[in-house]
């Protein structure tokens, strides 16, 4: 029988979704050889649409912003939040940290493909449709093998280092055991795209996403983020018992959510509903270690909370940016530390965006949203999270998220 071909690389990225493309690019301006492995072909459908400004500091690190810019999305400023006949917006460009004002609502199969392009013009080589079907990291160069999805072949690559960007796949959390249950609650989205054909005088606001939560229950809310072709992506998020007698028709079952949100319901008035509606559920996940001998877990690979806040993305550039900046070094000889400058930097700001999305379920995060008193400079630090500065340890609501929001929350309530 013929062996395996084995293949020399430097370093291996597995998906070129955001962190992949985005990781992959850094290391090539570093000089770096790089081989992005992705098991689909571009573009392909993903959620995650609406980006938060801290994500475009990263695409600008890797040389992407321009072209990001030229692509025609949809211009973003903020949120906006509704919740029976109360309205508030958030908008980025009021916010305590300096960063990206604005950001861009994009409808992923373009934007995805567009990042990856730009990452193959920087000299990034990317090969679509090939799975990670083993991962050996027993010997000194960790071993991949990889199965060509057009032809079923088989070969073997060994590299230095291998980078796991491969989003809800999370091949090797699968493939070394390192999947943990997440602990947030099972929860459930039903989403479509619409043709939405809302009204200008409604008020709603195309620079915004709107967050919507249902009348009766707080702990139901709809995302309604609208693109620059006159579409918009519409879903649902609930626990699994909100869905209870709704039956498993999941077009009907989105709109009768929407139809019990008259707020919601008079937005899309005028939709057209032209695309069969979809589902993802118990999301949340997690990992027992970000990083290992040989490896770095990046974005959803490694954990992911919750779309509420539509934080997915912004992680997945940052720990691809912070686990460049490591493999660089190392690469060159330097010692790095990959739990106090990788993991524990990294889940210091996964653990804000935890608080908040604990706090909104909860209805405390969301008292604070709509009370009109707050003085601009708090609504200015809640704003800097909103748009995913997460990490800024000089924002107290950074710093302390935990009892600040209980303390403000308490305020909100009592006034």
């Amino acid at each position: 029988m013929k062996p395996l071909e084995v293949e020399q690389r430097r370093v291996v990225v597995i998906g070129a979704g955001p962190s992949g493309a985005i990781a992959a690019a850094l290391l090539k301006r570093n000089g770096h050889d790089v081989l992005v492995l992705e098991r689909q072909q571009f573009p392909r459908f993903s959620i995650g649409e609406s980006l938060l400004s801290h994500c475009l500091d990263f695409v600008e690190e890797a040389g992407m912003l321009d072209a990001v810019q030229a692509a025609g999305f949809q211009i973003k400023h903020g949120a906006a939040f509704a919740w029976k006949e109360r309205y508030t917006e958030i908008d980025f460009r009021e916010k305590f940290t300096d960063g990206k004002d604005t950001t861009f609502q994009v409808q992923r199969a373009a934007f995805d493909k567009l990042l990856a392009d730009e990452a193959a013009r920087q000299g990034v080589e990317i090969r679509y449709e090939e799975e990670i079907v083993a991962a050996d990291f027993s010997q000194a160069r960790p071993r991949l093998s990889v199965r060509r999805l057009a032809d079923d072949q088989r070969y073997d690559v060994e590299c230095d280092f291998v980078l796991d960007g491969s989003g809800y796949g999370r091949v090797l959390p699968r493939l070394l055991d390192l999947e943990q249950p997440s602990d947030f609650p099972v929860r459930r989205a039903v989403f479509t795209h619409i043709e939405d054909r809302i009204d200008p005088a409604s008020g709603f606001n195309r620079e915004k996403i709107l967050i919507t939560t249902h009348p009766e229950f707080r702990d139901v809310w709809f995302w309604s983020i609208p693109f620059s072709n006159g579409r918009c992506s519409l879903g649902v998020v609930a626990d699994a018992n909100r869905y209870q007698g709704r039956g498993d028709d999941l077009d009907a079952v989105l709109k009768q959510f929407v139809a019990e949100t008259p707020s919601l319901a008079r937005v899309l008035d005028n939709a057209v509903w032209d695309t069969p509606a979809r589902e993802i559920k118990g999301y949340s996940a997690n990992v027992k270690r970000l990083y290992g001998p040989g490896f770095a877990l990046l974005g959803n690979a490694a954990e992911f909370l919750d779309p509420v806040f539509s934080s997915g993305v912004t992680i997945a550039m940052r720990s691809a940016s912070m686990a460049a900046g490591l493999l660089d070094r190392q690469l060159n000889g330097e010692t790095v530390d990959w739990e106090n400058q990788f993991s524990e930097p990294l889940k210091r700001g996964v653990d804000t965006f935890r608080v908040y999305v604990e706090g909104w379920y909860e209805g405390a995060f969301q008292d604070v949203i709509y009370y009109d008193k707050s003085s601009p400079d708090i609504r200015a630090m809640i704003s800097s999270i909103l748009a995913g500065y997460a990490w800024d340890l000089n924002n107290p609501y950074v710093a302390e998220p935990r009892r600040r929001l209980r303390v403000l929350a308490e305020i909100c309530t009592t006034e």
